[in-house]
C-alpha cells in the first residue's frame, strides 16, 4: 500500500529527509549531468528530485499514483503534477526522454506493469532511473522512512524486472549508508557514511539506484517460402513383349 502523499511530504521536510534528498539528488545529477532540451518525467513521489533539472529540461512532469495522492508541484503555477493510475499514464507513446521512478515500484501492485508503461512512454533509446529500497539495507527494516514500506529488492530482482520489461540495466549506484536515525551526530556524519560505505559495506546500502536503457526490438522480416525443386515424375518402364518362337 503506497504511503499517503502527506506522509511523504512530511518526511522530506524533516532533517533526515533533507539529507536523503541531497544525497540522492547528487547521484541523479551525476547520472544525468545534462538534460537540456529533454523531456523528463518523474513517477511515484519524484517532486523532491525533479527540481535539480528545472530551468534546463525542455519539460518536467510528475505523475503520482492514485492511491498515494498528489500535491501541487511546483508550488507556483503552472503546476506540472498529475494523479494517475500507476500503470496507465495519460501520455502518448515515446513522449519522454527520461523517466525517474522513486517511491513507486516497492508499493505498486505490479512493478512489472509500471515498468512496461515506462517503456511505452519512453522514446527509443530513452533512459530510466529506478530508486528502490535494498532488501539487505537498514532503511528497508525501519518504517520511520518511506523506504521501509512495501517490498524491498535485491539487485538480481531489479535486474530481472527490468529485463522482462525490455530495459537493459547499464549502471548501478548504492546510496543511504547511514542508519535511518534522526540524531544530530548521525545527520552530521551522513556524507562521511556515504564516502566510506560505498567502499566498505556497499551490499548494505539503504537504496539501489539503477539506470537502464529502453530496448527497441527490431522486427524480423517474414521468412520467404523456399521453393523446393521437385524431381521429375518417373513413368513406369514398358513391359517387355516376349520374342516370337523360331
Amino acid at each position: 500500500m503506497p504511503l499517503d502523499v502527506v506522509d511523504l511530504r512530511d518526511f522530506y521536510a524533516r532533517p533526515l529527509g533533507e539529507i536523503a534528498r541531497r544525497i540522492l539528488r547528487g547521484k541523479l545529477r551525476a547520472r544525468w549531468p545534462a538534460t537540456s532540451g529533454l523531456r523528463v518525467l518523474g513517477v511515484g513521489f519524484a517532486s523532491p528530485y525533479l527540481g535539480v533539472f528545472r530551468g534546463e529540461a525542455e519539460r518536467l512532469l510528475a505523475l503520482c499514483p492514485a492511491q498515494q495522492g498528489v500535491i501541487a508541484w511546483p508550488p507556483e503555477p503552472p503546476h506540472a503534477a498529475a494523479l494517475v493510475e500507476a500503470d496507465m499514464w495519460p501520455l502518448p507513446d515515446a513522449a519522454v526522454d527520461r523517466v525517474l521512478a522513486i517511491h513507486v515500484l516497492e508499493t505498486s501492485d505490479s512493478a512489472a506493469d509500471v515498468l512496461r508503461e515506462a517503456w511505452r512512454c519512453l522514446a527509443p533509446g530513452g533512459r530510466l532511473i529506478v530508486v528502490a529500497p535494498n532488501r539487505r539495507g537498514a532503511w528497508a527494516q525501519s518504517d520511520a522512512t518511506p523506504f521501509g514500506h512495501g517490498r524491498p529488492f535485491s539487485r538480481s530482482q531489479l535486474t530481472d524486472l527490468l529485463r522482462e520489461a525490455l530495459f537493459t540495466p547499464e549502471g548501478w549506484d548504492e546510496a543511504l549508508f547511514m542508519p535511518p536515525v534522526e540524531r544530530g551526530l548521525m545527520l552530521r556524519s551522513a556524507f562521511a557514511f556515504e564516502r566510506f560505505g560505498a567502499r566498505l559495506w556497499a551490499p548494505f546500502a539503504g537504496v539501489h539506484l539503477v539506470e537502464a536503457t529502453k530496448q527497441v526490438m527490431r522486427p524480423l522480416p517474414a521468412r520467404s517460402t523456399r521453393r523446393v525443386k521437385m524431381a521429375p515424375a518417373l513413368s513406369p518402364a514398358p513391359v517387355g513383349v516376349p520374342a516370337p518362337a523360331p
